[in-house]
């Protein structure tokens, strides 16, 4: 009787609606707004887990290994770094529409503030896996040739300062904000630091050895093991509901709730709008299917949605997606004829695609003006390529970024790590 008593009255409470805003009690508002922050945290840490699962799957064997390394290190890298300086220097103190960086706080929970509408372990658990996917970008795009000491110092530089800084001037209403730029769930702030990151090592680090002949051809270096590359493009597309649904950042009411179901809708429309446009134009183009151009137009689609995924009509949705995944499949050849080698096709799919999304913005959103996109688009590519280049380069100068010419033929796995990924099945 007891337990029937106390579930009338939390259904009570719940449903205990204010005619004037259409809201439930601030308490559980405050309950289910953190709530969606954790669990939609909880989908976008799968994405870690779908990187790491692409890139290995698309690198040749002798180099998975060092992949699985990279990611898992970067994960743990981006969570410290983000606690000890990152959350603060991206939401703590920055000026209102006017500021560029927060402050050098370590972050701490604090105290329950119902009045806040969420808890703070709830908001700093979701921006945190955000800071880890930018850094999971830069991962693929320059596997098999650098370090992996290298390339786990530049993570800490990235996720600890350059992604927080940048990602002050709008989320964390500074600068970007006051001029109007949206990007409701990062296809700039997040794969676009990571897409201008990852070009900036790529052009510095230079391609992989025989990768790009004199005469201008390209040879093939096939991945290892495209089945895990799926499972890894499965595992991003379903942990995408979490990046861009948590976006919302709400979850207090029906109407953020009705919202929140139609961003999965037009997320997995235009992932799906990606694949098929990815599908037909290779089958026309080399009489073929190329599943990985079919799992990086679902990437492209992806990101291409991000920008705003709410606002968008279903058709619109996947239009939207099926140009991202468009320029997926024109772009990552593209890049071998300027011979900029882009092992998974990261810089496509989050830089080329991502920028689509944040221009394609104005088609739906009537606050949006496409000067101000362009602006945020500018910004923030100058900012990410100038600290990047001058972080690659001041390690490339301390300690070196790429493994020697005898290291990267033998493979990275046996020089950085001393293991092989698939040993029952050497050649």
């Amino acid at each position: 009787m007891n337990i029937l008593k106390l579930t009338l009255t939390s259904l009570l409470i719940f449903f205990s609606i204010n005619a004037a805003n259409a809201e439930v009690d601030k308490e559980v508002a405050y309950i289910f707004n953190s709530f969606s922050f954790l669990v939609h945290g909880f989908l976008v840490m799968l994405m870690a887990a779908g990187f790491c699962m692409l890139e290995t799957g698309l690198v040749r064997a002798k180099n998975a290994v060092v992949q699985c390394a990279k990611n898992i290190g970067l994960y743990s890298i981006a969570g410290l770094m983000f606690a000890f300086v990152g959350y603060n220097l991206m939401y703590d103190g920055v000026t209102e529409n006017t500021g560029w960086i927060g402050s050098f706080n370590i972050w701490s929970p604090g105290e329950v503030a119902v009045d806040d509408g969420y808890s703070a372990g709830s908001d700093w658990f979701f921006q945190m896996v955000f800071c880890a996917t930018a850094a999971s970008i830069v991962s693929g795009a320059v596997a098999e040739r650098v370090k992996l000491s290298s390339f786990l110092i530049f993570v800490v530089i990235l996720t600890g300062f350059i992604y927080p800084i940048q990602g002050s001037w709008s989320w964390g209403a500074g600068f970007l904000s006051g001029a109007g730029f949206l990007d409701f769930a990062g296809s700039s702030i997040v794969h676009g630091v990571g897409g201008w990151a990852a070009l900036t090592g790529c052009l510095i680090l230079g391609a992989r050895k025989g990768k790009y002949a004199d005469d201008g051809s390209v040879k093939p270096m096939p991945g290892s093991n495209l089945p895990l590359a799926t499972l890894g493009t499965f595992l991003l597309w379903f942990g995408w509901f979490g990046f861009n649904g948590g976006s919302q950042l709400a979850m207090g009411s029906a109407a953020d709730v009705n919202d929140i179901s139609n961003i999965y809708i037009n997320t997995n429309l235009a992932a799906a709008g990606g694949v098929v446009v990815a599908i037909i134009i290779t089958m026309l183009y080399y009489k073929k299917t190329d599943l990985t151009m079919a799992l990086n137009g679902a990437l492209g689609g992806l990101v291409a949605i991000t920008a705003e995924p709410l606002a968008p009509s279903p058709m619109l949705a996947i239009f939207i997606g099926a140009v991202g995944g468009l320029i997926v499949v024109i772009a990552i050849p593209l890049l071998d004829k300027f011979k900029i080698d882009d092992v998974v096709g990261a810089i496509p799919v989050h830089l080329f695609a991502g920028i689509w999304g944040t221009i394609a913005v104005v088609f739906s959103n009537s606050e949006a003006s496409l000067g101000a996109q362009l602006y945020g688009i500018f910004a923030i590519g100058l900012f990410t390529v100038i600290a990047s280049g001058v972080v690659w380069y001041i390690i490339k100068m301390i300690i070196g970024i790429r493994v020697t010419p005898e290291q990267e033929m033998e493979g990275v796995d046996a020089s950085e790590i001393g293991m092989e990924a698939y040993p029952d099945f050497r050649k």
